[in-house]
């Protein structure tokens, strides 16, 4: 994979960051081109550095020493079978905290159905409720149908229920963040 920055993240939603943060490995490049993006450099520019399996699966268990609540996979999408390879690496070496998905909720069904039993928690966006908006301003074809049809994959892989730990700190489940844009157009 093409690793742009890994550390400690303590601003996502409470209950992914909680009191030690959240380990994040934000992966260079994505799968929309959001006119707004927070990350451009790391989304549209290619910054990043490419790692082996072994290096990668190395910064997850060197998050979970360092004491975050999670792995935040950032940006994923299109490093799947990277991911894939180097969490089983890093298993057989110890890893034991819940892994989250950090989607821009652009998913294909297949893709998300290669994760099923591997990711923990799912943070999938919830963009836009117009294709023609969608496509304008992130650069999404058919958005609100792939965006809805992967919010049920992930929701029937994880269900309802948000399951927290005794620290409120979250263990499985999914949350939905839910974009606002001026004039109404998310």
């Amino acid at each position: 994979p093409v690793i742009a920055s890994w550390n400690a993240h303590h601003w996502e939603e409470p209950p992914i960051s909680g009191r030690n943060g959240s380990g994040t490995i934000f992966f260079s490049g994505c799968t929309g081109k959001c006119r707004f993006c927070q990350n451009y450099s790391i989304s549209q520019f290619g910054y990043g550095n490419v790692v082996s399996t072994e290096r990668f699966a190395g910064m997850l268990l060197e998050l979970q020493r360092r004491g975050c609540h999670n792995i935040n996979f950032v940006t994923p999408t299109h490093f799947i079978p990277q991911i894939l390879a180097g969490v089983d690496v890093a298993a057989g070496w110890g890893l034991r905290i819940p892994l989250v998905y950090n989607t821009s909720g652009y998913e294909r069904v297949e893709m998300l159905r290669l994760l099923e039993d591997v990711i923990d928690i799912w943070l999938p966006d919830a963009k836009y409720s117009d294709d023609a908006v969608a496509l304008r301003i992130s650069g999404f074809p058919r958005y609100v149908g792939n965006n809805r049809a992967a919010l049920k994959e992930i929701y029937r892989q994880v269900g309802p229920e948000l399951l927290l730990d005794e620290h409120g700190n979250a263990r499985r489940g999914m949350i939905v963040r839910h974009l606002v844009l001026p004039d109404g157009l998310s």
